[in-house]
């Protein structure tokens, strides 16, 4: 009897989160998609035949809290594991590298600012190999130039004197 009266006060029936990380995932998601939705919505949709600005984003706005509502559901209903202590330093070197790179390519045009952004952001993890991350982000950034300012011809500078 007393094993049934403890399982009954902890099972309660009541609504559990089994997966903390999927649940913080998907409350994650569904801001990010409240946000892009709250800044897109002064533009215009237009229709299918006829796309406006607004289409885009909406429609991937959309998308994303389609998901982060999926994995808050699915946080109830499986099991998973229980949330970790953050790390701070992968998101850190992440936004670091957004901002040289924001901050370089102006000034110091894509040839610069793309591998110097990619290698800051490789401080995010501690596993880097650095002379794979330097192979890459040289071989990604002539990738980028060719793309993006030989074959779309978008005034991008390459490369500029500070």
């Amino acid at each position: 009897m007393a094993g049934t009266q403890e399982g009954a006060s902890h099972g309660g029936g009541g609504l559990r989160v089994r997966n903390p990380q999927d649940g913080a995932a998907g409350l994650f998601l569904l801001a990010v998609a409240a946000f892009a939705l709250w800044q897109g919505a002064d533009l215009p949709l237009g229709t299918l035949r006829s796309m406006g600005a607004g289409m885009l984003p909406t429609s991937l706005a959309v998308l994303v809290g389609l998901f982060g509502f999926i994995l808050v559901v699915l946080a109830f209903l499986e099991d998973g594991p229980a949330l970790e202590r953050w790390n701070l330093r992968g998101p850190i070197f992440i936004l670091g590298s957004v901002i040289v790179f924001a901050l370089l390519i102006r000034t110091a045009g894509l040839a610069i600012a793309g591998p110097v952004a990619m290698l800051v952001s490789c401080f995010a993890s501690d596993e880097v190999r650095w002379k794979e991350a330097v192979i890459f982000s040289v071989c990604m950034t002539a990738f980028c130039i060719l793309l993006f300012k030989v074959m779309l011809s978008l005034p991008i500078p390459v490369f500029t004197l500070f």
